[in-house]
């Protein structure tokens, strides 16, 4: 009876040679399974790797649109308009004409707002090239204590055109302005954006700034 009993069941030894043998299939599995999911030197390296030079780049264009509208040079002009209708002989009756001292700052400068990517780039020698938006008159501020109406000569037979004074207020605003532009303030509007804009790229760790500008509309 004991000899059928043994020949039925494995020895002790053969279950623990058995056992051994899963046990070390299962730690040279875990172990296996633990080391491929430990990056590679590489992998490491790649993730600790500092970014391009050039993914400065749309931060540096959200920076710049941060500016917007960015005004760089603010001029006083001052002029006499005089505006009415042409009676002739009967000016004395039914005439009717204004005279305005008009006193206006006007600023000029360039809009940053519509930068985008495009517009910047960045070379492996540190050198930004930058494009930007001819500078236009920003801003047209009447000096309302300084600008009054010198005269007002309205016929015996009329009560005035009601309208005439904001007529010739708009169009001092145009005389002043065309007076700024023929005095160069575009020009030096662009100068000033090119130099504040350089000293701003440069302080963020380029090397040197090119800065150009696109043809106005009307030139």
């Amino acid at each position: 009876m004991d000899n059928e009993t043994r020949s039925r069941f494995p020895s002790v030894s053969v279950t623990i040679l058995i056992l051994v043998l899963g046990l070390g299939l299962l730690t040279f599995w875990g172990i296996r399974t633990v080391i491929s999911a430990i990056p590679s030197p590489g992998e490491i390296a790649e993730v600790f790797e500092p970014e391009p030079y050039e993914e400065i780049g749309p931060v540096t264009i959200t920076a710049i649109r941060d500016l917007a509208q960015l005004t760089t040079v603010e001029t006083v002009q001052y002029t006499i308009v005089e505006k009415g209708t042409d009676a002739g002989w009967l000016a004395w009756a039914r005439g009717d004409s204004l005279q305005l001292f008009a006193v206006a700052r006007i600023g000029a400068g360039v809009d940053l707002a519509s930068l985008t990517v495009r517009d910047i780039a960045v070379g492996d020698d540190g050198v930004v090239e930058i494009q930007l938006p001819a500078p236009t008159i920003q801003y047209v501020d009447p000096d309302e204590d300084a600008t009054q109406v010198l005269s007002r000569d309205v016929g015996l037979f009329t009560t005035g055109d009601p309208r005439l004074e904001s007529d010739v207020r708009r169009l001092a605003d145009e005389v002043l302005v065309k007076n700024a532009i023929e005095a160069g303030i575009l020009s030096e509007a662009e100068a000033n954006a090119r130099r504040v804009l350089t000293d701003f790229l440069l302080s963020l760790g380029y090397l040197d700034v090119e800065v150009e500008f696109e043809e106005a509309a009307d030139s």
